[in-house]
């Protein structure tokens, strides 16, 4: 349609009439719609943080609130008079608010995020607003007011919220164009954090879910775009065959979370037995494991293909003077802050005006009352004159008061009754205006120290509503889990050698490994050339393949050692290198590239191992010896591309293994990060030292038991639950210091490890009800330092022993010996690397034992330890110390202090 016609005029019954192309009302009504989603539906407000549903759902229970219950099909009655888009919009998010236990309090089956249970039909449940939300969202004084969708009645366009809703509960809302996602985020963090912007601080808020779990924040990126937050469920081990999961992700549900497991099992990417829901007051998921299969690598396998992880990618988008904004979450903070400080000045300011007219009408009534002046007007005839001679008689005064006295002052004075003058107490007057004094002075005192008042009013709700409201999501740093490390393996590799094929459906071929459905594989040819390729059913990788297995990326204990004949030269080269990264289905040549070049000896070693083979030249050839032996050790590892080192220059009959080799690769440095409670070989957290094949890891737990494992990367370990993590020494002794609830008595023994059975833990304290493992070390040359007091006296002694004094080596079931019988106020740890000292705060001891002999062996130029035979309190057997590449010295450093009760 041409330009002319865009504004066509058509004369019609004297009307005149613009034509409107189809394609301009497309676009005009495009843009009005996405306006009024963006605006009216979807997105919230940076005011009160709510969508207009939800606020016509708390202006309509506020208008029906009397304190009771009342029916949530009342409450949605209710709103439609201000919502007009049906009672489904509105029973759904009443039940979405009532779900997040903040505003509003509920009563019956309002369903449960956590299994994905739907809530009851609104006639069977009720709800009330909560104290908080009477406290903290109404305010009519300082709401601003519109006329409703149709005009009857008059709703808030936004609450007076003076709190940070909005970040409390969380929001998600799709829109046209864009969407928003802001996460819930703790309650008392929240009312903290604003009390440090108060205080010109910059504080940093993390979210904090209500079906709690695990999350790694390290990407949050304040909740702007581009952001992402890790969660995971908390999955524990049972037994050696039993997984339990007690939390699971946001987002999920048990019956989400129970799928994705069951799917991935299907697929052969873990291998379970059952799943079992046994979810009622707390969430509680028992995943019973395949016959052989590891639960530390089901743990992680579970994290790598489930939804027990699972990634959350936020995007603050807020409406912020009727336009959508883009801002992270400590700006929304920082603005829900200011507007609270405006809210509260606003209302005090509010308060001040009552407080002030208050004043002002009780002054004139005393005036008028004490002055009689009410006797003046009896003799007036007209009601102009009445209101004359009362300003008359309250000239003298007028100057007293913060404004003019107007006409209607004057009248309500006429308003007072005969009984309530004739009643009239100067005293209790004059008690009145004091107190009403009082309050405005605190007002103005407020009002003059706003910053300190709101920072009061915080700390008020945190003080009233706080309780019950800690943090349920665990903050922590996870680790990356490969995919191909952890996946069961759910496929057998075979390979056709002479054809060129490899795949997991060549099952009448040559059966090579186990293997993932999601393994690389790596397969090297007679001809020298090698590719890394995606295993599937049948792949054709060339004909004359000398190896097939699995790749392993950035695999440094793999080493290949090959002889090949160079084609140009005749010369057989040797060499040994790695393949730690490739392009995948790209073929490599490992020799110099010459035609008729070929691979005459090939082994893979998984640890680096280097044979003794037999070299045998052909018989006409004219080197002096024909049969010599070649030690793979004396070549150095490098590159896949060198060239390699010259065997010999005459023709080779053929190349015989003469003798398996042992690893010339050294053993491995391995770090404990705590802070993930993962091994590592990348320098993370804690060296536990240089380990060999053999070579074992050393953890003992708080409650008293220790444990063997391997050092294999997949373990996990629970740094809160641990004393002590090490590499084993079979020859060091460990020594003790743990409380017997039988005898009420604390000990101290020294025991080597006995047993060999890998991953099962052993109590070497009593296990009885009560028992704790106050130190433990491996340290040859640590001291203890014990601080006591005697029986009668208040002094503090000190002793200081040699462990290895104290006591000889015994049975790791032993008990032990009795530390002292005196009254132990702490012990510290003292070595040569590290002091640190805890002191126990002072306590009437009741019941002390008489003094006595220690049973423990003196050493004798030294004073005698002592022991406090009460009962200990709750003792924290994990030392505080610093992290991260510092050698732990057995768990406590030099000067830990270790507290008794």
């Amino acid at each position: 349609m041409s330009e002319e016609n865009l504004e066509n005029i058509n004369e019609e019954d004297g009307e005149i009439k613009e034509v409107i192309p189809v394609s301009g009302m497309y676009q005009n009504w495009f843009l009005d719609y996405a306006s009024y989603v963006i605006l009216e539906r979807a997105v919230p407000a940076i005011e009160d943080g709510l969508k207009p549903v939800q606020r016509r759902i708390m202006h309509s229970m506020k208008e029906m609130d009397d304190g009771r219950f009342n029916k949530v099909a009342n409450i949605i009655g209710q709103t439609m008079q201000y919502h007009p888009h049906g009672d489904a919009s509105i029973g759904d998010a009443i039940v979405n608010l009532g779900q997040k236990d903040l505003l509003i309090e509920t009563q019956g089956n309002w369903g449960d995020i956590r299994t994905g249970d739907s809530a009851a039909a609104p006639r069977y449940i009720e709800a009330r607003l909560s104290k908080f939300a009477l406290e903290v969202v109404f305010n009519p004084q300082t709401t601003n007011w519109q006329l409703s969708y149709d005009g009857r009645k008059k709703e808030p366009i936004t609450l007076p919220v003076k709190f940070p809703l909005l970040l409390a509960q969380g929001v998600e809302g799709i829109a046209v164009g864009l969407s928003t996602k802001i996460l819930p985020h703790n309650f008392n963090e929240l009312i903290q954090a604003s009390i440090k912007i108060l205080q010109g601080k910059k504080p940093k808020i993390y979210p904090d879910f209500p079906t709690g779990g695990m999350a790694d924040f390290s990407e949050y990126n304040e909740g702007l775009r581009g952001g992402k937050v890790k969660v995971r469920a908390k999955i524990e081990e049972l037994d050696k065959k039993t997984l339990i999961i007690k939390d699971i992700p946001f987002g999920t549900t048990t019956t989400s979370l129970i799928d994705s497991i069951i799917k991935a099992n299907d697929k052969g990417k873990i291998k379970i037995k059952k799943v079992i829901d046994n979810t009622a007051e707390h969430v509680e998921i028992l995943i019973e494991l395949a016959a052989g299969q590891s639960p530390n690598i089901t743990i992680d396998a579970l994290y790598a293909f489930t939804d027990c992880e699972v990634s959350i990618s936020p995007n603050a988008c807020v409406i912020i003077d009727e336009k959508p904004r883009f801002i992270s979450v400590n700006e929304i903070l920082k603005l829900n802050t200011d507007q609270t400080v405006d809210l509260l000045r606003q209302e005090l300011e509010i308060r001040k005006g009552e407080l002030l007219e208050k004043i002002l009408f009780s002054s004139l009534e005393k005036i008028f009352i004490e002055n009689r002046i009410y006797r003046d007007i009896e003799e007036c005839e007209t009601w102009e004159s009445v209101l004359e001679t009362i300003d008359k008689g309250l000239d003298p005064f007028k100057a007293d008061f913060y404004r003019e006295i107007t006409t209607d002052d004057i009248i309500r004075l006429t308003e007072i009754k005969i009984k309530r003058i004739s009643r009239f107490d100067s005293f209790k007057a004059d008690e009145l205006m004091r107190k009403l004094q009082e309050e405005l002075a605190e007002v103005e005192h407020n009002l003059a120290n706003l910053v300190d008042y709101a920072i009061a009013y915080y700390q008020n709700l945190l003080d009233k509503y706080g309780k019950g409201r800690e943090r349920k999501t665990e903050i922590k740093s996870f680790e990356n889990i490969a995919a191909t490390v952890v996946a069961a393996n759910n496929a057998k590799l075979y390979v056709n050698r002479a054809e060129g094929f490899i795949g997991y459906g060549l099952k009448k071929d040559e059966y090579v490994c186990e293997c993932s459905d999601i393994d690389d594989i790596i397969v090297f040819r007679k001809d020298g050339k090698f590719q890394v390729v995606r295993i599937s059913d049948k792949v054709f990788v060339g004909k004359d393949i000398l190896y097939a297995g699995v790749f392993n990326k950035n695999d440094e204990r793999m080493v290949y050692n090959m002889m090949y004949l160079d084609g140009k030269t005749g010369r057989t080269m040797v060499k040994r290198f790695q393949v730690l990264a490739i392009t995948r289905d790209k073929e490599y040549d490992l020799t110099k590239g010459a035609r008729g070049s070929k691979i005459l000896y090939f082994t893979a070693n998984p640890n680096g191992e280097a044979e003794l083979v037999t070299v045998f030249l052909t018989s006409g050839c004219k080197a002096r010896i024909k049969v010599f032996d070649f030690n793979f050790a004396d070549i150095e590892i490098k590159g896949r591309g060198a060239g390699g080192n010259i065997v010999t220059r005459y023709p080779v009959r053929k190349i015989q293994l003469k003798m398996e080799g042992k690893s010339t690769l050294g053993g491995l440095d391995i770090w404990y990060d705590d802070a993930v409670g993962r091994l590592n070989r990348d320098e993370r957290g804690e060296l536990l030292g240089n380990f060999q094949a053999d070579d074992k890891i050393l953890v003992i737990y708080n409650n008293g038991e220790y444990e063997l494992t391997s050092f294999d990367l997949t373990n996990r370990y629970e740094p809160d639950k641990i004393h002590l993590i090490e590499k084993f020494d079979p020859q060091k002794p460990i020594a003790a210091v743990h409380y017997d609830p039988a005898s009420a008595q604390h000990y101290i023994k020294r025991f080597q490890i006995e047993t060999s059975t890998m991953d099962k833990r052993f109590c070497f304290i009593s296990e009885e009800k009560g028992a704790k493992l106050l130190l433990a070390t491996t340290e040859e040359s640590a001291q203890l330092e014990v601080h006591y007091t005697v029986k009668g006296s208040r002094e503090r002694k000190t002793s200081v022993f040699d462990i290895d004094m104290l006591i000889d080596v015994k049975g790791w079931k032993a008990t032990g010996n009795k530390l002292s019988p005196h009254s132990v106020k702490k012990v510290v740890l003292l070595s040569d690397k590290k002091q640190k000292t805890k002191e126990e705060p002072e306590a009437e001891q009741k019941d002390e034992p008489k003094e006595g002999p220690a049973e423990a062996k003196p050493e004798a130029d030294k004073a005698k330890p002592a022991d406090d035979s009460s009962k200990p309190e709750k003792v924290d057997p994990k030392p505080s110390g610093k992290k991260g590449g510092e050698d732990k010295t057995g768990g406590y450093n030099v000067g830990e202090t270790i507290d008794l009760f």
